[in-house]
């Protein structure tokens, strides 16, 4: 999984102080997330940025753990959790093929708004999906902008180049369905949380064991 570090350590403070785009969105993602926890689940946030999904899903969970490739953004999120007083949150600094979690040791993985920013997607679900137990969640927030009229491809490598955003893939909602379900993922469902229609919000499960 390979994203544009130094992008995001530099506007990590920036990211950290802006508020959430889309509040109500976001809470309901939230919601849906909560019903896939249990007292004792064990959820990884990849892609965990200032740690603000993970500090919410706290309460309603076993051991969360936050995964972020930026060593600032890990640092914002620490302060968070500390100053929050949450126990059960770790906070990781590196990548998701580095990570020393256990096959099938998760019983769920959550990905917002990450999808879009990595190389290699299949790689990535399929690491996801090796970790998850039988029956785990797979829980994602995805920028789908494949299907605007908007000639992203043009726009973004430029944004890119003047340091304004970082790479990121412009592919279709139907792709990456494909793509989830192509790593092994069934159940697949987008729930709506009203989020813009951009946003694809996916989830999926995999298959319990027989």
């Amino acid at each position: 999984m390979s994203v544009d570090v130094s992008f995001w350590d530099r506007i990590a403070d920036e990211y950290a102080a802006k508020p959430v785009e889309d509040p109500a969105a976001f809470e309901r993602k939230i919601a849906v997330t909560k019903a896939a926890l249990t007292q004792t689940s064990a959820v990884l946030d990849v892609g965990c940025g200032t740690g603000s999904l993970a500090l919410r899903l706290a309460a309603d969970a076993g051991q969360i753990y936050g995964l972020d490739v930026s060593k600032e953004m890990i640092r914002i999120a620490e302060g968070k959790a500390a100053a929050a007083g949450v126990a059960n949150v770790t906070f990781r600094c590196g990548t998701l093929e580095d990570a020393d979690f256990a096959p099938e040791s998760l019983d769920v993985v959550c990905a917002y708004s990450l999808l879009h920013l990595v190389d290699d997607r299949g790689a990535t679900l399929r690491t996801i999906y090796r970790l998850l137990k039988p029956g785990g969640a797979f829980i994602s927030s995805t920028v789908c902008l494949g299907g605007s009229l908007v000639p992203y491809r043009l726009i973004l490598p430029l944004m890119r180049w003047l340091g304004k955003a970082p790479r990121v893939c412009v592919l279709r909602q139907a792709r990456l369905r494909d793509e989830i379900a192509a790593a092994g993922f069934v159940d697949l469902q987008a729930p709506d949380v009203g989020a813009k229609g951009d946003i694809a919000f996916l989830v999926a499960r995999k298959p319990a064991a027989r």
